[in-house]
């Protein structure tokens, strides 16, 4: 192929890097807490603050439109997605959906390997908040990255890469709501033990209790934030 062919390639696969970088920064920020729900993102404040151009910027901001995190505002403006009950409401009957049925394909299809993928990630989450104490109340993200982890190691023997995905993109918008959920905790052995229970009733094979038993887990986040009875 001739050089001239091949030439455009290179700032083709540099500004997918660079608008990969900039979704992943925003994200971190607005996932943290940095960006507060509802507010404004400047292009002109944006590439001060991440060092990334305005064109990977946008990009960037285009990619987390499609995830829930952001809200177009007209003439190419953007803003964080506000938090709401039924945001959450909408996210949990969606997730629930969507892992109610993978749940069960797991079940039915799971392998050894997949068993231990689940034995395997509780570990890892135990350890963790015995190493670390209270921390795992905070959304620090190592916790958060072991406890998506082991939700995804439940799931995994599904076979269905879309279910996974969804799963994915699901549990990254509900992390503001779950943060929420998480600094009222008051104890970590009961949060490993709640995520014991349901790894158990899965690797039992039991596929009516564990899709019960994970339909109430994934609404215990939308009880806690917005308790019944409560309007906002």
């Amino acid at each position: 192929m001739p050089a001239s062919e091949r030439q455009p390639s290179r700032p083709v696969t540099e500004a997918a890097t660079l608008s990969e970088r900039a979704a992943m920064l925003v994200e971190q920020d607005i996932l943290a807490g940095h960006l507060a729900p509802g507010s404004r993102l400047g292009i002109v404040d944006l590439v001060q603050r991440y060092e990334i151009g305005a064109t990977p910027l946008r990009e960037g901001l285009s990619r987390l439109m499609s995830r829930g995190l952001i809200v177009g505002t007209g003439q190419r403006g953007f803003r964080v997605a506000d938090v709401s009950r039924e945001d959450l409401l909408d996210i949990t009957t969606m997730r629930t959906a969507i892992e109610v049925e993978a749940i069960r394909l797991a079940i039915v299809h799971g392998d050894d390997a997949w068993e231990a993928g689940i034995v395997s990630s509780l570990h890892q989450m135990r350890r963790h908040i015995e190493r670390t104490g209270d921390e795992f109340r905070e959304g620090a993200e190592d916790f958060d990255r072991l406890h998506k982890g082991f939700h995804t190691a439940l799931l995994a023997g599904c076979g269905s890469k879309r279910l996974l995905a969804a799963h994915s993109d699901l549990y990254d918008q509900a992390y503001r709501y779950r943060r929420v959920m998480m600094g009222a905790m008051d104890s970590g052995k009961k949060f490993v033990r709640s995520h014991q229970m349901l790894a158990e009733r899965v690797l039992a094979r039991d596929v009516p209790g564990s899709q019960a038993m994970l339909e109430a887990h994934l609404r215990s986040t939308l009880n806690f934030v917005y308790p019944p009875g409560r309007e906002s």
